[in-house]
C-alpha cells in the first residue's frame, strides 16, 4: 500500500487527516504534517522526514501538498529525490484525496500520480509534471538557438 504524507499550511493537513479518519476509520501509513508561520525549514524537514519513514512500507510514498512552490512542497521535493517511488502532488483537497483512497492499495506511485493529476484538473500538479515542463521548455530553447529558422 502507498503511504501518504499530507502536508499543508496552518492546521489544514491534520484537519484533512481527521476528516478522512472520521469517515473511513484509522488510516495506516498516513501522516499529517502542518506548516505553521514561523516554523523553520530545518524543523519542517525533520518532521516531514519522520512522517515519510513512518508512512513507508517499501511500496512508495505520496506527498500530498496544498500549494506548489510553498515550503511543504519544496521540502517534499527534496526528500523525494532521496527516496525511490516517492511522488509530490500539489493542489490537493479533501474531496480529491477521498476519491483516491482505494487507489493506495492498487496503484504504483507513478500510476497514482497520473490519476490524481488527471482527476484534479488544472489546479493539481506533480513535481514530475513540473519537471517535464522545464525539460520541454529547455529543449525548445536549445532547438531555437541551434536552428535559426525557429526564431
Amino acid at each position: 500500500m502507498l503511504g501518504w504524507v499530507i502536508t499543508c499550511h496552518d492546521d489544514r493537513a491534520q484537519e484533512i487527516l481527521d476528516a478522512l479518519e472520521k469517515k473511513h476509520g484509522a488510516l495506516l501509513q498516513c501522516r499529517a504534517v502542518n506548516f505553521w508561520r514561523g516554523l523553520s525549514s530545518n524543523m519542517l524537514s525533520r518532521m516531514m522526514c519522520d512522517a515519510l519513514h513512518e508512512a513507508d512500507s517499501g511500496e512508495g510514498v505520496i506527498f500530498l501538498t496544498d500549494i506548489a512552490g510553498a515550503p511543504p512542497y519544496r521540502v517534499a521535493s527534496l526528500l523525494s529525490h532521496k527516496h525511490s517511488r516517492c511522488e509530490v502532488i500539489s493542489g490537493v483537497t479533501l474531496p480529491l484525496i477521498e476519491q483516491m483512497m482505494a487507489c493506495r492499495e492498487t496503484m504504483t506511485s507513478s500510476e497514482f500520480r497520473e490519476r490524481i493529476v488527471e482527476l484534479g484538473g488544472p489546479e493539481v500538479s506533480s513535481l514530475w509534471h513540473q519537471q517535464q515542463k522545464i525539460r520541454l521548455s529547455s529543449s525548445n530553447i536549445i532547438c531555437m538557438s541551434i536552428n535559426p529558422r525557429f526564431l
